[in-house]
């Protein structure tokens, strides 16, 4: 599936301060990214890095004043939709380097604190069945409400009140997930059928040896998003972090079948 994928940004910055930028699609295997570009207004500074896990590129801007930020891209998806149920869990002691950190806790997802949840609610399934049970069972009790839930809401909050937006569905079922001893990431994307259309959050967990994204939203479909970047929780993966004050002005994200 080709998506065509526009988002743009308005910030006002009052005083000279450095930003963290992440929201082009990363070139991955399972996606293609063609006709890119990104418009910036005038910064005092512009460099790219690598993003977390080496999965897609930040960019620090040093701006004062008004920054404008317009991205869109043509994004063919060659991932499909796998059947997670059937994929085996990996033993811990074959998992990849680059996994590894995502078995841990986090500031956002502390799954240390669900083991005995998971140990009494999903008695007896294991891998990619274990982790569609709990996609199933976040799906099932959370209410989707916007607007219940700040930039430091944790999964542990979002468990005891069973409600939140995207980042909170995410965080919830990597915490999950962890617990279970699967690695478990979160990933930012650009997605078909997310109402409110925004950057959408999901998890991506390794089973079958390889990362499999997964919306407990119930919104998006594997085949059809466009990953931008990954981390431990949302920390990782902000479309753009403020070191200074920056006023948001305006934001708006489109995603298209072509």
């Amino acid at each position: 599936m080709k998506l065509f994928v526009q988002a743009t940004l308005d910030y006002d910055l009052a005083e000279t301060s450095n930003l963290l930028l992440q929201l082009e699609a990363a070139s991955l295997p399972g996606q293609v990214i063609s006709q890119p570009r990104l418009t910036l207004s005038e910064t005092a500074h512009v460099a790219r890095v690598a993003g977390h896990s080496a999965v897609g590129e930040r960019i620090w801007l040093r701006v004062l004043g008004r920054l404008t930020v317009d991205y869109q891209a043509v994004v063919e998806v060659t991932r499909g939709t796998a059947d997670l149920a059937s994929l085996p869990a990996a033993e811990l002691h074959e998992l990849p380097a680059d996994a590894i950190e995502y078995l841990l806790p986090s500031r956002y997802c502390q799954s240390d604190q669900f083991t005995n949840f998971v140990d009494a609610q999903f008695a007896g399934l294991t891998g990619g069945a274990l982790v569609a049970a709990i996609r199933d069972w976040i799906e099932a009790k959370f209410a989707y409400v916007p607007g219940s839930s700040t930039s430091e809401t944790t999964a542990l909050e979002s468990f005891v009140r069973r409600e939140g937006i995207c980042r909170d569905y995410a965080h919830v079922l990597i915490a999950l997930v962890r617990a279970c001893g699967i690695p478990a990431r979160f990933a930012s994307v650009y997605a078909l059928g997310v109402t409110p259309q925004d950057f959408h959050a999901v998890a991506e967990v390794f089973v079958g040896g390889e990362w499999h994204p997964v919306d407990p939203t119930g919104m998006a479909k594997a085949g059809e998003m466009a990953i931008i970047g990954v981390g431990r929780d949302a920390a990782d993966v902000s479309f753009l972090t403020a070191y200074g004050f920056a006023e948001l002005v305006a934001l708006s994200v489109a995603v298209t079948a072509l």
